[in-house]
């Protein structure tokens, strides 16, 4: 049934979209009054969708299941603290479009409990919002207690002020990261939390960095998160899983897997997951055989400088999932602004295959995304990887890849899966078996229950899928009566089938856009239609190639781009 959009918006901006049956606008002007024809183009912050539907019956969606759905993407945040506006904003960027938030230090805290701003840049806050990324600066006393206990305190005052400068400077929310308060201000905590959710646009973040409790303490610090009552109120929590060793303590992991795993298993007694955002940490610490340095931080980016320039022996601690670095350092260094002198140091810290182990503990305990400490800190390999990982695809050969982002979301939707659970082989030749499935799989076609009256597919792994791509007209057999399920796809094939999913419109007497697809071509037609759909592209030279075989990793690319086309 075709839809008409409405528009229904608050005076803020923040709107709701109607979805209305053709011919029922009168009906929904009834039902939703101010509402109107969505004609504009300017951008929308859409609260929910509504779709109108017989009898009058409204069913409301909130907008961002609907756009969870439609990317299959988790929730990816950053906390943005070391450098200039100009380098967090680089810092950012080099996340490649991975991340949706980002939490710069903004939001300090008087002596008094009240607002301080801090160095709020407003080229930054545009910069990310044209890069559709949120911009929620985070709260913080910087461990100072007296402040920090003031700030709670003085939760009626702090959080209009709060409210105030996010509307001012166009921000999206707010983050809340008191620390260093104990349990005598437990329940103020909450009402703070609580004052800035009513008086904060709905659409606008509030959330809150809690400390990882995987022992459960209830006194000092780890006292101060009532983690219910604050999830009662804030859109999530993010949980700090990290300085399970510190500066001060015993040399040790930041956040070893069981220390993370097992705060991770106590926070879901209160929250659940969708309310939980796991940290991670893009630093690790030093501590020095002579005792004078203990756990000073150091980012990854410089452990990694560190191990370059002075060599040194790294192990990875398979209990704690976790690599150690031991080196001697010949000359004095300067680590996060301190002078460190030479000798001994044993470095934990963090890499690849511990940020994998984390990440995948999103998907294993169904919680709502990640974050890190912090922006800027991290190896430049990270990023590759990240987004794959907190999404659930842990192919380990598709970073870097054009089609990266096609595969990660074809996946996600469970139209392509991979030639094992750690490899997807984007560089293979997809087969024509492999085509058909990814065919049937797109349209959401049930599997055939008879055959498809090809010889040679029988006893194929993907036969029921085949024979619903041939009932359905997509595929055909040879004139020998075979399939040949096995057999690699030219991109001519690939064309022709992806035409017949998009039903495309063919037209004989459009010119070839390829010098090398002539008129008469057995796919010129297909092909052309594609390419004006801008489905499928030819390489550098203008060539198309028809004959050269579709790799897996193309294959992805070009169901991904047919799909918007796809009629319902």
């Amino acid at each position: 049934m075709p839809f008409r959009c409405f528009v229904l918006e608050s005076p803020s901006g923040f709107v709701d979209l109607v979805l209305v049956p053709a011919g029922a606008g009168e009906m929904a002007r009834e039902l939703f009054p101010g509402a109107r024809p969505r004609r504009t183009a300017r951008v929308l912050y859409v609260r929910a969708v509504r779709v109108l539907a017989a009898g009058g019956l409204v069913l409301s969606v909130p907008f961002s299941s609907l756009a969870r759905q439609e990317t299959g993407g988790n929730y990816a945040m950053s906390y943005v603290y070391f450098g200039t506006s100009e380098q967090q904003t680089e810092n950012v960027l080099r996340a490649a479009g991975t991340l949706d938030v980002v939490s710069p230090s903004y939001f300090d805290i008087n002596p008094d409990g009240s607002l301080k701003l801090n160095a709020v840049s407003t080229r930054f806050i545009s910069a990310m919002h044209e890069k559709s990324i949120r911009v929620v600066p985070f709260l913080s006393n910087h461990w100072d207690r007296p402040s920090g206990q003031k700030a709670l305190e003085n939760a009626e005052a702090l959080s209009t002020q709060i409210a105030q400068a996010v509307e001012k400077y166009g921000l999206d929310g707010v983050n809340v990261d008191i620390e260093n308060v104990t349990e005598a201000h437990r329940s103020h905590y909450v009402e703070l939390v609580r004052l800035l959710r009513a008086k904060l646009p709905a659409h606008k973040e509030v959330s809150v960095a809690v400390a990882a409790n995987p022992s459960g303490w209830d006194k000092g610090w780890h006292g101060s998160y009532d983690y219910a009552g604050l999830a009662q109120h804030a859109d999530h929590l993010f949980l700090m899983t990290y300085d399970e060793h510190y500066s001060g303590s015993a040399p040790g992991s930041v956040a070893g897997y069981p220390f993370v795993e097992r705060s991770v298993e106590y926070a879901l007694r209160h929250v659940p997951g969708e309310k939980l955002v796991l940290g991670i940490p893009f630093f690790g610490r030093m501590w020095s055989s002579d005792g004078t340095v203990s756990g000073q931080g150091v980012s990854l980016t410089q452990v990694q400088q560190l191990h370059q320039r002075f060599g040194g022996q790294i192990s990875y601690d398979a209990a704690q999932r976790a690599p150690v670095l031991r080196t001697t350092l010949t000359e004095p260094v300067t680590v996060a602004g301190r002078r460190l002198p030479a000798g001994s140091y044993e470095i934990h810290y963090e890499n690849a295959d511990s940020i994998k182990s984390k990440l995948a503990l999103v998907g294993r305990y169904g919680l709502k995304g990640a974050g890190n400490w912090s922006a800027g800190q991290e190896t430049a390999d990270v990023w590759d990887y990240y987004e794959l990982w907190l999404n659930g695809t842990y192919f380990s050969d598709i970073s870097g890849h054009f089609a990266k982002d096609h595969i990660v979301k074809l996946s996600s939707q469970g139209i392509l899966k991979g030639v094992s659970d750690a490899r997807f082989g984007p560089e293979l030749q997809l087969t024509r078996a492999q085509a058909a499935v990814i065919a049937v799989r797109t349209l959401g076609l049930a599997a055939a229950e008879e055959n498809a009256g090809f010889s040679d597919t029988a006893s194929h792994w993907a036969r029921a899928e085949i024979a619903a791509a041939a009932q359905a007209g997509l595929v055909t057999g040879y004139p020998d009566g075979t399939f040949r399920p096995d057999a690699p796809v030219s991109r001519a094939e690939t064309a022709v089938l992806l035409a017949r999913l998009v039903e495309a419109s063919l037209d004989p007497q459009a010119p070839s856009p390829f010098p090398d697809v002539p008129q008469d071509h057995w796919a010129a037609h297909e092909i052309a239609a594609l390419a004006r759909a801008g489905i499928i592209t030819g390489y550098t030279d203008g060539s198309f190639r028809p004959e050269t075989n579709v790799t897996r990793g193309e294959s992805a690319a070009l169901f991904s781009r047919a799909q918007p086309e796809i009629r319902p």
